[in-house]
């Protein structure tokens, strides 16, 4: 992950989701009957609360239920919590203003005019705000989608018209229902019983067009770079986003989808089976990144390896970064259909080497043979590390094979990072030193295991889900172990469903484990549990020594449970939809730019539609 990426990742502090509508729509009618004990003045503080409730309320429920069954007419996506929440956040919108508006007529001397003055630009504002949620969410054109948006403010523009007594000024004959319905300003409180003119309600209708126009303009402005770098609009982006926030769909993964490339990766399994044919454990490895965050996307790729496998499932993390991450969710079928087909021509063999770790440079390099493939697990600890470009994990396979390796399986252990800390992340690109390292010490250890003798070998596995959440840092594959003896040696393999780990944590585990001769450990980059924060790495957010209870715990598991085996491994290339090249830092750069701009030019845009609406009143008699 760069900077960039790690600017980008950062903003998923803000993810959330939309609460229920009756639970927005409870909270709505809270706030209008403290507005109404507020800001009216009758004998009992009751009327207060209920008249609140019914000016302020009545156009927020009105939002809430009307909305999404216009908008769904014009074939739109809102749904009734996404249309509650935007609702009440509007009526707080109004609230604020009008208590702003209160205040500053209580201690100036401006008069009440100012205050529905201030109600008006509400109004407008609330059309405007509501106008880019419906074309963000619904992808709607600015006329149609001002039609759903227009809900809330004609409703609070209608309980004004004839509640003000305003019908009193239009001709439009008398009579018992025009009285009733129509003119009713002495069923209103003081405050808004007033004399309110007809010319008001045109100024309101101007100014929702001036606002209007102020908001399409601004989407115009910040769109344009998304259209000429990625083809596609911001609006597809908020959209996609706002779906997976708000109720956890997968809308965002159809932007991915405009903007992803065909890739072909290779996907690598290693089985081990007992002598009668069932499987035991099997590791899984295809050359993608698990994101880019919760299910969108492979973001669970490590749950859905281990659902598919027979044995126990081992998915460590490949040596892929964001630019490899599946753009739809539907793609992991393809990485479990290639898989399929790799498992089902292995050829198995009784034997394998004794464990070797060697060092170069800031590389730690754990390998160890089966028959005439090789599992090999790098770590860059105690140094920090994030992601390996794709390019640089084929090149270290590659020159890992070419010491007399038929196949190799390279992990990336991802297992020491200082999260978004800093401009470098930790990413190792091609032409780096680490990436020499790694590359360099591929060769020397698959030239090593090529030439060291085979052994019986026997393999013990051990798993435990943990009492730990994605809040935790911990996905649901909780802590894996297997332990493979060779010719009396022991070494133990350690899989944490997590995504990286806090700075020395991996060489607390490895110091803390008992009873076998080497250990590494790895996790599986799982990104279910980035949709609590950016980071959250294993180690983050719960206690150290749990976790090395855990570890040990297993690892004597594992050790109890040594049998004999066989080993295959083999490859198979998938062709899948990915990122692209440099399409996540693009899309980086770009959200992060739209998001630093954005306000900047958002403040611009309201400062010049306020200093217009003060012309209006100011020339309006």
């Amino acid at each position: 992950m760069t900077a960039t990426q790690g600017d980008l990742a950062s903003l998923s502090r803000y993810i959330f989701r939309a609460p229920n509508w009756y639970a927005s729509l409870a909270f709505a009618l809270f706030v209008a009957a403290l507005t109404g004990m507020a800001a009216f003045d009758s004998s009992f503080p009751l009327e207060d609360a209920w008249q609140g409730v019914f000016f302020v309320g009545i156009p927020t429920v009105a939002a809430s239920a009307v909305t999404p069954v216009i908008d769904r007419r014009l074939g739109g996506q809102l749904t009734p919590n996404r249309a509650s929440l935007l609702a009440l956040s509007c009526e707080l919108l109004v609230v604020v203003v009008l208590a702003i508006a209160g205040a500053t007529a209580v201690v100036t001397p401006i008069d009440q005019q100012f205050v529905f003055n201030a109600l008006i630009m509400a109004l407008a504002a609330i059309f405007a705000v509501r106008l880019l949620v419906v074309m963000a969410v619904s992808r709607q054109s600015a006329l149609v989608a001002a039609v759903p948006a227009s809900v809330q403010t004609i409703a609070g523009g209608v309980l004004l018209f004839v509640y003000s007594g305003a019908m009193r000024y239009v001709e439009v004959g008398s009579g018992p229902v025009t009285d009733v319905v129509l003119t009713r300003q002495e069923r209103a409180p003081a405050a808004i019983a007033q004399s309110v003119l007809p010319s008001d309600f045109v100024i309101l209708g101007i100014m929702c067009v001036l606002y209007a126009g102020a908001a399409w303009g601004f989407l115009l402005v910040i769109d344009q770079p998304w259209r000429r770098s990625l083809g596609v609009s911001v609006l597809d982006f908020v959209q996609g986003f706002i779906g997976h926030i708000a109720e956890g769909t997968d809308e965002l993964e159809g932007f991915f989808e405009e903007i992803g490339e065909e890739a072909l990766v290779p996907v690598t399994v290693l089985s081990f089976r007992r002598p009668d044919g069932q499987e035991k454990a099997r590791f899984v490895l295809p050359m993608i990144h698990p994101g880019p965050m919760g299910n969108i996307g492979g973001g669970n790729l490590p749950m859905r390896v281990a659902a598919d496998a027979e044995g126990l499932a081992f998915p460590p993390h490949a040596t892929a970064g964001h630019d490899f991450n599946l753009v739809t969710e539907r793609e992991v079928d393809t990485i479990l259909e290639t898989a399929e087909a790799a498992y089902q021509r292995l050829e198995y063999h009784d034997v394998a080497t004794r464990s070797r770790t060697l060092e170069e440079g800031d590389a730690t390099m754990t390998g160890q043979a089966f028959g005439d493939s090789a599992l090999l697990v790098n770590s860059f600890s105690p140094t920090y590390a994030d992601d390996v470009e794709y390019a640089v994990g084929l090149s270290a396979a590659s020159e890992a094979r070419s010491g007399g390796l038929e196949d190799v399986m390279l992990v990336d252990a991802h297992n020491c990072n200082n999260g978004l800390q800093g401009e470098d992340l930790g990413h190792i690109v091609p032409g780096s030193q680490r990436s020499f390292d790694m590359i360099h010490g591929a060769g020397r250890l698959g030239e090593q295991l090529a030439a060291m003798a085979r052994h019986p070998v026997r393999l013990g596995t051990a798993w435990e889900p943990t009492d730990w959440e994605p809040e935790d840092g911990i996905g649901p594959l909780g802590v894996r172990v297997a332990v493979v003896a060779v010719d009396g040696q022991t070494t133990a393999y350690v899989l944490v469903d997590g995504n990286n780990m806090e700075p020395g944590l991996r060489e607390t585990l490895v110091a803390a484990v008992d009873g076998v001769d080497a250990v590494e450990i790895m996790t599986s980059d799982t990104h279910v549990v980035n949709t609590v924060e950016a980071e959250n790495q294993v180690g983050q957010n719960l206690e150290e020594a749990a976790l090395v209870a855990v570890v040990e715990d297993l690892v004597d598991r594992a050790a109890a449970d040594l049998e004999p085996v066989e080993a295959g491994m083999a490859s198979e290339k998938a062709e899948v939809t990915v990122f692209g090249n440099d399409r996540t830092e693009t899309l980086a750069s770009h959200a992060n730019a739209t998001v630093q701009m954005g306000a900047a030019l958002a403040a611009t845009f309201v400062v010049s539609v306020l200093s217009m609406s003060a012309v209006i009143f100011f020339l309006t008699p």
